[in-house]
């Protein structure tokens, strides 16, 4: 039985360092823009560059 108060204990402390990671990199900006980057390569430019035309 107190082998089950070990695990639940580990598993708290497992758990909240994942919270706390989770929440470090929400503040740092990891979540900020993911879908722009996927779809900006389809985009395509609005006037064409001067070496182009030459």
């Amino acid at each position: 039985m107190s082998a089950i108060y070990i695990l639940i204990a580990i598993s708290f402390i497992v758990a909240i360092g994942f919270l706390i990671a989770f929440i470090w990199s929400i503040k740092n900006g990891q979540y900020d823009d993911d879908y722009s980057p996927s779809v900006r390569m389809l985009k395509e430019d609005t006037k064409p560059s001067q070496r182009s035309k030459q």
